[in-house]
Formats: structure tokens, sequence, C-alpha cells
């Protein structure tokens, strides 16, 4: 599709690189916007069986957002318009028909986070991390459907914490908490893993994993459906989120006023 986002079909597999390693793989909106789009036409296309998502490099899956996309916001409006985009292209793929796997190497955090959490299955390096360090960074908070989403994976208490510390987990912790099915030793290893378990799949029975998958989503559904706009227009039209995205793009700490 672009540079940014590298796409290679192989025997019904699609693998879908996202391919910004001087960014640590942050994403852009035309990224965000071209999962969703291969995700859509994948549902009515026969030659696809499976999709590999991972990230160029061995440093990061994908690190968020990019955070300059974020500089001219203002307005609750605005701060909606980005949470409705965000989550529609996290349904697509949430809602996609095909088999999904997040092969994840490295800093696996904000937006990355997000899209690997609505995978189907997840495998990483042993140097993968996966995280919502937005206390620290940026001083927004998620959107509702995402919040539903983590929930019902690591339960609210595990949210809570990994939000509330701005921290990490580690490979180990990752498959403790069921968010990775396995762990290879290296980026190499995730690769062929990833290639292998896909290729798997492909020989499985389409409606029986479209079935699974969807009932997942189902039970996971009524929590979607809390109204959650005024968190996110407080956050994102707060001074705190304006100095969050300064101090962030300054490199310096950020001085956070709670206004």
């Amino acid at each position: 599709m672009s540079d940014e986002l590298l796409i290679e079909r192989r025997d019904g597999i699609v693998f879908v690189t996202l391919n910004r390693p001087q960014a640590r793989n942050a994403l852009t909106f035309p990224m965000y916007e071209g999962l969703a789009k291969l995700a859509t036409e994948a549902n009515t296309d026969d030659s696809v069986k499976v999709i590999v998502i991972t990230g160029a490099g061995e440093k990061a899956f994908a690190a968020g957002t990019d955070i300059s996309q974020f500089t001219n916001f203002r307005t609750a409006a605005d701060a909606l318009a980005y949470e409705e985009k965000i989550d529609r292209i996290m349904t697509a793929l949430e809602t996609c028909v095909k088999p999904t796997i997040a092969a994840i190497a490295g800093a696996c955090t904000g937006g990355g986070a997000g899209i690997a959490s609505v995978c189907d299955l997840r495998i990483g390096a042993a140097n993968a991390r996966f995280g919502f360090p937005i206390a620290k960074t940026l001083g927004n908070c998620l959107s509702m459907a995402n919040y539903a989403r983590l929930a019902t994976m690591m339960g609210p208490t595990r949210v809570m914490d990994l939000v509330y510390t701005a921290r990490l987990l580690d490979a180990q912790e990752m498959k403790a908490v069921g968010l990775l099915s396995e762990i290879l030793p290296d980026h190499a290893a995730l690769q062929a893993r990833a290639a292998e378990l896909a290729e798997t799949l492909t020989r499985h029975a389409p409606l029986t994993m479209r079935a699974t998958k969807e009932a997942m989503r189902r039970l996971r559904a009524p929590l979607r459906e809390i109204h959650g706009d005024d968190l996110v227009e407080m956050c994102f039209t707060s001074a705190d989120f304006a100095e969050g995205v300064s101090s962030f793009l300054a490199k310096r700490p950020a001085q956070w006023a709670g206004k």
C-alpha cells in the first residue's frame, strides 16, 4: 500500500509490516486507514485466509500513534473525531472474518497495543513489551471500547495497574495474563513461527474460527456500549494534554496541573 505499510501475499496469508522503524513504527493516520481497508477488503476476498501483522525491525511492533498528529487538537470535536476514527479502525480489525495474528517484537504501546489487542492471536519475541504509558506521556485516556477490550482480556484491576503505573508488561507477564500465547527467543524465530502458525490456520475450518471470533466479540459488546465521551473530552481538551504533547515532542518531563 505504501512504504509505511508493507503488504506481502503468500499462499493465502497476508503479511502486513508496520514500516517506520526510524520512529519505532509509530502509526500515522494513513497507516491506520490502510489497516482498516485491508481488513475490510479481506472479508470478501476468498484468496485471503489469514492476516499477520508485525512491525519492522526488532525494537518495536508499534509505539503508538505518531504524537506530532496531536499538535492541532483544541476542541472536544477534535478528541471525539480522533477516538471515533481509531475505534472504527480497531473495529474493522476486530470484526474481520479472517483470522488475525499479531507478531510482537519490542515495544507494543498505545495504538500499537490497541491493534495487537484486537488481533485473534498474539505471539511475541522475548523482548516484547506491552502497555499504555499515557499517565506519564500525554495525559489522555483510552476510549470506552478499548477499556472494555482490555478489561475482558486482563481484568479491570490489571488494566488500572497498567495505566496508573505507566509501566510496560514484559513478555513473561504478557503470557501470564493471556496477552501472548507463545514467546519466541528472538525476532527471526518470531517471524518464522508467525508464518508457521498462519499456515496451520489456513488448513482449519474457516466457519469454526469465524464463529468463535464473533462469539468472543459479542461477549465483549455490552461493555462497549457504556458511554465514555465525557472522559475523552475531559482529557483531550485539557491543559494537561496540551502540555503532554508539547513535553513529549520536546523530550522533557511533563508538568501536570490536573486541569
